[in-house]
């Protein structure tokens, strides 16, 4: 609560610091690393000021624990109409921020950048090597800058569904074989070795003629 509370404090001084220097053009952003601090604390300020706030969850640490941090502070806040700008912090190249931010935005609907990929986790009914599949998937699209939303589909109870749902997408069957799907319908049964390529064709083929 102390901490919360200083963070607003130590803003507020600052802003009023530059308001009595007649300068108004102003972006406020609060330090801090621990994501419960950060939530309520811009959610005080907030309340207290008309001016856009840039959210981070700051000194996040590496790839994992920087995703994690950052999706619950800055999705949670974006989530109740707070925030104008995010940045994401990583530990190394900054280049890695840009999945997550865009990974944050995408999942709240706010800006939607890149592919979106569904997956279900694997079970007793899944007959494909399902996680190799769905990695290479990834690899293919990488660098895609449109929203596409692909569905990877591990069996036919919950996957023709999901896949049905998605732009494009997969769903496995028995015997190694598998649906492909493209605007919510079935269009032929393939095998798992053809899975990639034939998604990547549909899924390029909805791009050029541009998605809903």
């Amino acid at each position: 609560m102390y901490k919360r509370q200083a963070l607003v404090e130590s803003a507020l001084a600052h802003i009023r610091l530059m308001e009595d220097l007649d300068f108004f053009r102003l972006k406020v952003s609060l330090k801090s690393s621990d994501v419960p601090t950060t939530i309520s604390a811009y959610r005080l300020l907030a309340d207290q000021v008309d001016y856009p706030l840039h959210l981070g969850v700051t000194e996040a640490g590496t790839m994992l624990s920087a995703a994690i941090k950052s999706a619950l502070g800055i999705g949670a806040l974006l989530h109740r109409g707070i925030g104008d700008t995010i940045r994401v912090s990583v530990t190394g190249d900054p280049v890695r921020e840009l999945p997550i931010a865009y990974g944050i935005l995408r999942a709240l609907k706010l800006r939607l950048v890149g592919p979106e990929i569904i997956s279900c986790p694997t079970c007793g009914r899944c007959e494909i090597d399902l996680p190799k599949l769905v990695k290479t998937v990834e690899r293919c699209l990488r660098g895609e800058r449109t929203y596409v939303k692909v569905a990877v589909m591990g069996c036919v109870v919950n996957g023709p569904g999901e896949a049905a749902h998605a732009d494009a997408g997969i769903a496995g069957g028995r015997g190694g074989r598998m649906l492909l799907f493209a605007r919510g319908r079935k269009t032929r049964r393939i095998s798992a070795d053809e899975a990639v390529g034939a998604l990547a064709d549909e899924v390029c083929r909805i791009l050029e003629e541009g998605c809903e």
